[in-house]
């Protein structure tokens, strides 16, 4: 009988599946989707973008800033000095030199913040400038 009892118990340790390696390949391939995947960046508002017929999309535009109406010049989410616009993205551009910059102006903001913004980032010495426009203009 004890023979029968403890055939039966080897029997079940024989029987168990060590999922052990499976979930260190899942945690493993989880590591790796986080590490790879690309993250979108934000100027932190809703603008207004004027129409345009001949706007186009726009690959790798990493450095987004944003001018609102009231002229205000937004960079990752936090209203920023035009005298820190420089500062701000040369910081920016030094953690990704292949980013491009993206000005996202609304309609109603003044040319002149616009101007101020553009030079900001060539004196940055990024010299890849692109205005955000909604495609389809009038």
């Amino acid at each position: 009988m004890r023979n029968r009892f403890m055939a039966i118990q080897q029997e079940e340790e024989e029987a168990e599946i060590n999922i052990t390696p499976m979930l260190d390949v899942v945690f493993i391939m989880l590591i790796f989707f986080i590490v790879t995947a690309s993250f979108v960046k934000e100027s932190g508002i809703d603008v207004n973008k004027p129409q345009g017929q001949t706007a186009q999309a726009k690959e790798k535009a990493n450095i987004l800033i944003a001018i609102d109406a009231e002229g205000s010049i937004w960079i990752d989410r936090r209203i920023v000095d035009p005298r820190a616009v420089r500062a701000n993205i040369e910081r920016l551009h030094a953690e990704n030199p292949q980013g491009t910059v993206v000005i996202q102006a609304d309609e109603d903001s003044r040319t002149g913040i616009l101007v101020q913004v553009m030079d900001a980032a060539r004196m940055a010495g990024v010299y890849d400038v692109a205005i955000a426009a909604d495609p389809g203009g009038s």
